[in-house]
């Protein structure tokens, strides 16, 4: 089938939540989908009402799923975004050009008092194995 449906999954990574503190999200594993092996992944970030601090979002990958370090610049299209209060209600996109089999969202927050609703999910897609299995 080549519909999106059976060709896409999403993730979520980063739960919406009030953040104040730094939050590493679930990983997201590129092999979900009953063995699909995703190819290509986009994080998106979406933002509520942000009142105050900045929130650096940053993309881990793991071959393992245990151990996890930041992806590359090289390895990202588009730029992760540093979140302040003038962001409320904002949707970044950043491309995943790396290889590895897991990756999750981590936001890393400075100078929070009441801090801001950020979120972020992880939409695969180019599967080697179609339809898609959604558990």
């Amino acid at each position: 089938m080549r519909d999106i449906y059976s060709n896409v999954l999403v993730k979520q990574s980063l739960t919406p939540a009030v953040r104040t503190a730094t939050a590493t999200g679930t990983a997201v594993d590129r092999n979900a989908g009953g063995g699909a092996m995703f190819q290509n992944a986009l994080v998106v970030v979406t933002t509520g009402v942000i009142t105050d601090a900045t929130h650096t979002i940053t993309v881990e990958d793991s071959a393992d799923g245990t151990s996890y370090a930041t992806v590359a610049a090289e390895y990202l299209q588009g730029t992760a975004p540093a979140i302040v209060a003038a962001d409320d209600s904002k949707t970044y996109e950043l491309g995943y050009l790396g290889r590895k089999r897991y990756l999750r969202v981590v936001s890393t927050v400075a100078g929070a008092t009441t801090g801001g609703a950020v979120a972020a999910l992880v939409v695969l897609s180019d599967p080697r194995v179609t339809p898609v299995v959604r558990a």
